[in-house]
């Protein structure tokens, strides 16, 4: 079992910048793929970023990113592998939603090998990010 803890919603303008930090409760796994999704008012729940993060400090050459959050989004590993950054530059109103850490655990995942929302088998319990314009 991998419990996963966000933090760092928030409220902030358009065109500001905020940081959301995830932490996994489990190391067991050789590496995962750690990613963002975010659910806004009456819409699915889509992948934002995602990253494999393995032993070592490692940035996978490619992370996914959405269409919609290239070049102001960027996702990183944090001093672990069980820790993820997302940090949001830029930010524009449609991107206010509930934002939720997830992770395939074993998982390999980059911009070039997809994974699905249903290959993520741990979920956080989301924080909420409101862009006012």
């Amino acid at each position: 079992q991998v419990q996963l803890v966000e933090s760092g919603g928030g409220s902030v303008q358009a065109g500001g910048s905020l940081g959301l930090s995830c932490a996994a409760s489990s190391n067991s796994y050789s590496s995962y793929c750690l990613g963002w999704f975010r659910q806004g008012p009456g819409k699915a729940r889509e992948a934002v970023a995602y990253m494999t993060t393995a032993g070592a400090v490692y940035t996978s050459t490619s992370p996914y990113y959405a269409d919609s959050v290239k070049g102001r989004f960027t996702i990183s590993q944090g001093d672990t592998k069980t820790s993820l950054y997302l940090q949001m530059s830029a930010l524009k109103h449609e991107d206010s939603a509930m934002y939720y850490c997830a992770a395939a655990a074993g998982r390999y995942c980059s911009g070039d090998y997809r994974l699905d929302e249903a290959d993520f088998n741990f979920w956080g319990q989301g924080t909420q990010v409101t862009i006012s314009s």
